[in-house]
């Protein structure tokens, strides 16, 4: 399952990755690293890929190594011509020995349409569109934020179209940064378990696939990721990453790449 397993995120600002993908997909592939999510553009840039064969040559190697690959591009729902056009590209792009990504995530976050109802129908629309391009068997991911830190903030998106995003999406990837919420290990539990049954009751699918994200990885302490992995084993998550590349210490793969994932939960978090 490419949503499953260990992963790792670079973006369009991380330069130092960007310069040398063959070297960090050799790292990538030693931290036992399995999915490669790789940002193509986000809504304030003025192309729809940034740097594409920079792109080209982490999809090449990757594959070499037996890596796969996700796009992702954040949209603003502002100009849905334009965000559908840079979703359909990171869609369809190929390197220049022809491959092309695995999956493709869309990054939900923005609220620069300040109209929740405008941009639910936005991102739903966007949404469909990008299945009926992707068609029927190929896989998609929604990165969404974080439905505990959607409580605690309750104005940034009310009605979060969970369930809705089901009929488009194969996966969720909820944006589970404790590091903004959670300063004990105990804090850290509880945030991470209670995203993944937010999550699913939101979903309306106790078997949705979730591939949890926390972070930011260099403001983790040791007893808190032992905190937030135990939390996703017993949650049953399908996989797991700390946000980003560049800030995930060896010793944090050490230990996720130690952490087996089965993807079903245990009693307490079912």
């Amino acid at each position: 399952m490419i949503y499953g397993g260990l992963g790792s995120w670079i973006d369009i600002f991380d330069r130092t990755a960007r310069a040398n993908p063959e070297r960090v997909v050799a790292s990538l592939r030693a931290h036992g690293v399995t999915t490669l999510y790789l940002q193509t553009s986000n809504y304030s840039q003025n192309v729809d890929i940034v740097d594409p064969s920079v792109v080209g040559r982490f999809v090449d190697a990757a594959h070499a190594d037996g890596i796969q690959t996700v796009a992702w591009y954040l949209p603003s729902f502002a100009h849905p011509v334009v965000d559908a056009r840079r979703a359909r590209a990171a869609l369809r792009f190929r390197s220049a020995t022809g491959e092309r990504f695995d999956s493709f995530a869309l990054d939900i976050e923005a609220s620069v349409v300040r109209s929740v109802r405008l941009r639910n129908a936005r991102l739903l629309a966007l949404s469909r569109a990008l299945r009926l391009t992707a068609g029927p068997d190929y896989p998609l991911g929604a990165i969404v934020p974080s439905p505990v830190g959607m409580r605690t903030h309750p104005k940034y998106w009310p009605r979060f179209p969970f369930r809705e995003l089901g009929t488009s999406f194969d996966a969720l990837l909820p944006m589970a940064y404790f590091t903004y919420h959670a300063k004990t290990p105990a804090a850290v539990y509880a945030y991470a378990h209670d995203v993944m049954t937010m999550i699913r009751d939101e979903a309306g699918d106790p078997d949705v696939t979730v591939h949890l994200i926390g972070g930011i990885a260099n403001h983790i302490s040791p007893p808190s990721l032992g905190a937030f992995l135990r939390a996703a084993q017993e949650c049953g998550v399908a996989g797991l990453s700390l946000y980003g590349y560049p800030e995930t210490s060896n010793a944090e793969w050490v230990r996720m790449a130690a952490t087996p994932l089965d993807g079903i939960p245990t009693a307490g978090c079912a």
